[in-house]
């Protein structure tokens, strides 16, 4: 869910390592809220807009990786399709396939009772048709998918573009892509959702036709493309922007305010259809001043953030697990409720520490030394 973005620059965009830790903050404490009950008191309130540290992992996907393809169209270089795969595979696919065989093989580390089909997770579809009610486990990985069908379309739609006299107009893909979304939400949301609205677990509905689909849930990689584009093929256009990225900052705040108040209730017909491209929006404000030159995250360099941010996919995956496994290890001792969530963070932290370790390093290592031999 993360990579380093190339550039003319020499300068490393430390912005971005803030939005990794920001975005991986709010998943864990979304995540957490949900595991413990809601526990501690303050909680709540903060927690229950977590959910869209995801949609800030989607909007920096869509920025970093189109902006790297982006890169090479404007040198002139054409777009292989094989070595974006590989880069993607080393990335991606050998840290998930350890923690996948972690649920699968050791049910202890399971937040829920059961699994969906484990070919569900190893083709991408789990989050297509997901019943969160029976099959909620590590059912987080409905991101995965999501960005794992971004990699796939995105290159087999750029490659024909690249040479072709269309390349210039592709900006009308984005605008239609991103109408399509309100209209096939509009559909789930009449069509699908609506007629289970009052069943006992209308709410499983609602995931699984609203939240979950790949269809759904696109406007964030959009607009960080839209981003990539500007930030790549207009610079003119992006020297001016760039010169109000703490500006820009403010705005992603009221903006994001604007939608914790649009999505308060989550499964109303607002929030379904306009609250993922407003919270998107949000979010896409907030890259444009972290990656502005102008603005105070750019220059802040922390060792913290970029700690976090090296981790976040690590954190990510395994998270859920680690916090059950924590919480089922102290259950017999009377722990208050702020302690027991700093122990999560810390056994959490060092989880994916190990897994960073000794899965991603050394197949990220593996990866370039690959690419180098070519």
């Amino acid at each position: 869910m993360t990579e380093k973005l190339k550039t003319n620059s020499p300068e490393k965009l430390y912005g971005l390592d803030h939005l990794r830790a920001l975005a991986i903050l709010f998943v864990f404490l979304f995540h957490y809220f949900i595991l413990s009950g809601g526990q501690p008191e303050w909680l709540p309130g903060f927690a229950k807009f977590g959910w869209t540290g995801v949609d800030l992992f989607f909007v920096l996907s869509g920025f970093l990786i189109s902006s790297q393809l982006f890169a090479q169209i404007k040198l002139g270089k054409a777009i292989s399709f094989r070595l974006f795969f590989l880069k993607r595979f080393f990335r991606i696919i050998p840290a998930f396939w350890v923690t996948v065989g972690l649920y699968f093989c050791f049910p202890v580390f399971r937040e829920k009772e059961s699994l969906p089909p484990v070919w569900k997770f190893l083709t991408f579809t789990q989050n297509l048709g997901l019943n969160l009610k029976d099959f909620g486990t590590f059912s987080h990985a409905w991101s995965l998918c999501v960005e794992e069908h971004f990699y796939l379309f995105l290159p087999i739609i750029l490659i024909p573009l690249q040479f072709s006299k269309w390349f210039k107009k592709a900006y009308w893909l984005i605008i239609v892509l991103f109408l399509f979304g309100f209209a096939i939400r509009i559909y789930s949301f009449n069509n699908l959702y609506l007629p289970e609205i009052n069943n006992e677990y209308s709410w499983m509905y609602w995931y699984k036709y609203i939240y979950y689909p790949t269809y759904n849930r696109l406007d964030g990689l959009l607009v960080g493309v839209s981003i990539a584009g500007i930030y790549q093929f207009l610079p003119k256009l992006w020297s001016r922007i760039s010169k109000f990225g703490n500006q820009f900052l403010i705005l992603s705040l009221l903006v994001l305010t604007g939608a914790y108040f649009l999505c308060e209730d989550s499964q109303s017909y607002s929030s379904s259809i306009f609250g993922f491209p407003v919270v998107a929006i949000g979010y896409g404000f907030m890259v444009i001043g972290a990656v502005s030159p102008t603005s105070f995250l750019f220059k802040w360099n922390s060792k913290v953030t970029t700690f976090i941010a090296t981790l976040s996919y690590a954190i990510y995956l395994t998270h859920k697990g680690i916090i059950h496994i924590t919480h089922q290890i102290l259950e017999d001792f009377k722990i208050d409720a702020n302690l027991m969530l700093v122990i999560c963070v810390v056994t959490c932290t060092v989880a994916a520490f190990i897994l960073n370790f000794t899965i991603e390093k050394p197949f990220m290592k593996l990866r370039n030394k690959i690419i180098d031999h070519k």
